[in-house]
């Protein structure tokens, strides 16, 4: 029988909750595994939302390292969020707000703002049921409207920092209907020596779960390869599940391939069913199939791209990785990243980027590896090699161009070096004031003005783009006429704001302020990466013509 609801509590309407955790290691990929589910739902028919938990004391992502955390994903409303939550975007095709994901620095921010407030009539302010009731006001709110709600909690079950969350979550299924709730586990099934796939690690990871109050009802194991039936026997015997609730997801050559591997073990079929979404959902011929025909498309040939940065690990900048490889289905090419360590520059930068046919300078902070950045820049511009440049590479562009074409001597970013005599780049005005760091600078989707006749509107095929910013500096007013004064222009801008440029004299020469990257979607590629990977096949295509000439 269903439960009945708490006083005073909606119990969200037939809503359905589907809650992912996972054990033994973080970084299985448990979010990319709800980001895949989630699309297949979505191709299903149904309108499919996620929330991310981190169960961090920050507030936000925003003043993390990315050595760390990989890279700051920003949202339309200028939340600094996960990089998990630009998968989910990406996989859902759905724009989300920082409401989508928790931390426990909002909540416990909320909690004791409210205790201040006198919120609580003097009650004494306690983790149950003050902060465990916010949280489930939080994945409530944010699942308002949709029919699916994924809920990724991070780390690891047993890590101290997320039992308030589990307990949650506890709370939350005891509140709702059995039916509309459903727990995922994925945890790992490492090999033994011998090359037995081993279950203890998920045994134990499981044990954990259940002395929680928990009781997953699906256990997904990665491992290098498909579980063995014998393992899956095995896990479902020691964990208390159904055999066929143990599915494989096993490494695949691409991320955008797990959503096909998943839906092989027929794991979305056997959630629809768990959940009655069944009788619902579209028949499998009436499905969008538009996934499985971008992923699989035939492509021909391959592009390098010299990656130009200070962070050597790929999810510092995985969502231009991911913006490139979208270009690259469009274009029907496989984009090939080369990392140039932007600190290494200075002694190799010709050798190193002469095995490139093109280039982008990603954004990042902090003044290591900028001469290295502004080298490259300086070798696209002399050698007409196709450029992409983000924001901070958009700055280094700037300052570029005034040390090497106008002679500024010096001339630099005022982040990056207080004492210049040419801040070309410098601080916006609105910042002046701000003391905290943590979410105060430009942030989210801003409303670009494009130049008609430009190469920007070329891209765009508009007048007009909206991106998303994540910047404190700016090109500098008082410089504008003389950067202009020769083939630089800016062919983008809001009011005052330079946000775009290009160059007259250079085949692709192009710069943003904002991120284009963060709303790159697999079937909605990001203009700016896409003409760049049309430039870069363009110049390899006239290159292949005139040593063809040459042998002729």
């Amino acid at each position: 029988m269903p439960k009945e609801p708490k006083t005073g509590y909606d119990p969200g309407l037939g809503r359905k909750f589907i809650f992912v955790t996972g054990g033994v290691m973080s970084g299985l990929g448990k979010g990319i595994t709800a980001a895949s589910t989630g699309r297949l739902l979505a191709n299903a028919g149904f309108d499919v939302t996620a929330v991310k938990i981190d169960p961090y004391l920050n507030v936000d992502a925003g003043t993390m390292n990315p050595y760390q955390h990989g890279e700051v994903y920003v949202l339309k409303d200028g939340g600094e969020v996960d990089l998990d939550l630009g998968n989910y975007e990406r996989f859902l095709g759905v724009d989300m707000t920082s409401d989508h994901n928790v931390t426990t620095g909002k909540t416990y921010q909320e909690v004791i703002e409210r205790e201040r407030a006198g919120d609580y009539l003097g009650k004494t302010v306690q983790i149950i049921p003050h902060i465990t009731d916010d949280i489930k006001r939080r994945i409530r709110e944010a699942a308002a409207g949709t029919d699916v709600c994924i809920v990724e909690v991070g780390g690891t079950v047993g890590d101290i920092e997320g039992m308030p969350y589990l307990e949650a979550l506890r709370q939350f299924a005891h509140e709702e209907s059995p039916e509309n709730i459903l727990f995922a586990h994925v945890t790992l099934v490492p090999y033994s020596k011998n090359g037995e796939q081993k279950t203890k690690p998920t045994q134990h990871s499981v044990k954990e779960l259940r002395s929680i109050g928990l009781q997953p009802d699906i256990v997904v194991g990665r491992c290098d390869d498909e579980l063995e039936t014998a393992t899956k026997e095995k896990i479902a015997l020691f964990c208390d599940v159904p055999t066929d609730a143990v599915f494989s997801n096993p490494d695949v050559e691409d991320i955008y391939h797990v959503p096909l591997m998943i839906e092989s073990e027929n794991l979305d079929e056997y959630i629809m069913q768990q959940l009655g979404l069944a009788a619902e959902s579209l028949p499998p011929s009436q499905r969008d199939n538009r996934w499985r025909e971008l992923v699989t498309r035939e492509r021909s040939g391959t592009v390098d791209i010299a990656l130009v940065g200070k962070y050597d690990i790929e999810d510092a900048y995985m969502s231009v990785y991911e913006a490139l490889k979208h270009a690259g289905i469009e274009e029907r090419v496989d984009v090939n990243v080369l990392w140039v360590d932007s600190d290494e520059m200075l002694d190799r930068h010709e050798s190193r980027l002469e095995e490139a046919d093109g280039i982008v300078v990603p954004g990042g902070f902090g003044s290591r590896g900028t001469p290295g950045k502004i080298k490259a820049i300086q070798y696209c511009r002399e050698r007409d090699v196709p450029f992409l440049g983000l924001c901070l590479g958009f700055q280094m562009a700037v300052v570029e161009h005034a040390r090497n074409v106008l002679h500024l001597n010096s001339a630099h970013s005022a982040e990056l070096d207080s004492e210049t005599p040419h801040p070309v780049i410098d601080i916006l005005p609105e910042q002046y004031e701000v003391e905290d760091l943590g979410g105060t600078m430009r942030l989210g989707a801003h409303t670009t003005e494009i130049s008609g006749g430009s190469l920007a509107e070329w891209i765009y095929n508009d007048t007009v783009c909206t991106e998303r910013h994540r910047h404190r500096y700016e090109v500098n007013p008082a410089y504008i006429d003389e950067l202009e004064s020769g083939a630089l222009t800016f062919s983008g801008c809001a009011g005052n704001r330079m946000e775009i440029l290009e160059r007259t004299d250079h085949p692709f020469f192009f710069g943003t302020q904002f991120h284009p990257e963060f709303r790159s979607r697999p079937d909605r590629a990001s203009p700016p990466f896409v003409s760049f990977i049309q430039s870069v096949k363009n110049e390899l295509d006239a290159r292949r013509l005139r040593d063809e000439e040459v042998e002729i």
